[in-house]
């Protein structure tokens, strides 16, 4: 982790090259300046060379269109990794739903060089940055379509889906079957409560999917 008067480095996860040449532009401006090292679109170039020692994650958001990949943003934060999500959606709910998935600060692309040095700097520190598009989200959060699971919900949701029986998920956390059926159960009434239904494994397996709670390589290296 970079502190005091260490070089800051970070690494732009982005398709717009023009994009990260301002960001690159802006990094070098900044006082002290700040290395940044672009890896395009090649979210591998987060994990090897320059861009795995990078102190923070620029992360757009949308690098297939249409297609937001909140679960690689989940397994870069699971890792360890501190990000900063940069994304053309200006919408609450995706602002709010990347924060819940452990990014450090969400700005989106019309905020300028201020805010975005300023997260760099406070996310090299393991801070968090509310920039004014993330601050307007979370006073208006009504989180439409997504419940709030708690983190012991999501972490035995992965558990089950990675195993064959609840009771292995049990022995897995140390707590007794019944309490991995109490909540399963929970997480089914919040997704009913927002009008999405999961009353099977495989509902659930969908919608985990879906809010990025689990990464489709991840099931797969599940599977026997």
């Amino acid at each position: 982790m970079a502190t005091g008067d260490e070089l800051i480095t970070a690494v732009i996860v982005d398709d717009h090259a023009a994009i990260a040449a301002g960001v690159r532009y802006w990094c070098e401006q900044a006082d002290p300046p700040i290395a940044l090292v672009d890896a395009e679109a090649r979210l591998a170039d987060v994990w090897t060379g320059p861009g795995a020692a990078a102190d923070v994650v620029i992360f757009d958001l949308e690098l297939v269109p249409r297609k937001p990949e909140f679960g690689e943003l989940r397994r870069l934060v699971d890792s360890g990794r501190k990000v900063i999500v940069y994304s053309q959606h200006a919408d609450d709910v995706t602002a709010i739903k990347c924060i819940d998935l452990g990014a450090l600060a969400y700005l989106t692309k019309r905020e300028g060089q201020d805010h975005l040095v300023s997260a760099i700097r406070a996310a090299a520190r393991g801070l968090p940055y509310t920039a004014p598009s993330l601050s307007g989200a979370l006073v208006a959060d009504e989180a439409p379509g997504r419940p709030r699971l708690s983190p012991r919900e999501v972490e035995v949701l992965r558990a089950w889906f990675a195993s064959s029986s609840k009771e292995l998920v049990a022995a897995k956390l140390h707590i007794t079957a019944k309490t991995v059926d109490t909540h399963i159960g929970r997480v089914r009434v919040k997704y009913a409560n927002v009008g999405r239904t999961a009353s099977t494994k495989s509902d659930l397996v969908t919608r985990a999917l879906d809010d990025g709670v689990i990464t489709l390589a991840e099931l797969n290296q599940s599977s026997p």
